[in-house]
């Protein structure tokens, strides 16, 4: 097994050691189960990773009635930055 160090803020090593110990196990451990599990998760996904904008507001995509782009149409542009 390979070794990986990370500097962590103190708080978030408290907290970890609080979970550690309550579940019985190391912290060792325990970060070895969330990153696989993470991993896990990010590689099943096709879509946007959880979390993501794009993926609180994928149902938000194209429910807007209006002309598609308007960032390139020069019509809705007219007076833009004065």
């Amino acid at each position: 097994m390979r070794t990986l160090s990370m500097k962590v803020p103190e708080t978030l090593d408290r907290d970890l050691t609080e979970l550690a110990a309550r579940r019985g196990v190391s912290k060792s451990a325990l970060l070895r189960d969330t990153m696989t599990k993470l991993v896990a998760r990010e590689r099943s996904t096709d879509g946007p990773p959880a979390g993501s904008f794009l993926a609180l507001a994928e149902d938000l995509a194209g429910c807007v009635d209006g002309p598609e782009d308007l960032s390139t149409n020069e019509e809705y542009l007219g007076g833009y930055g004065r």
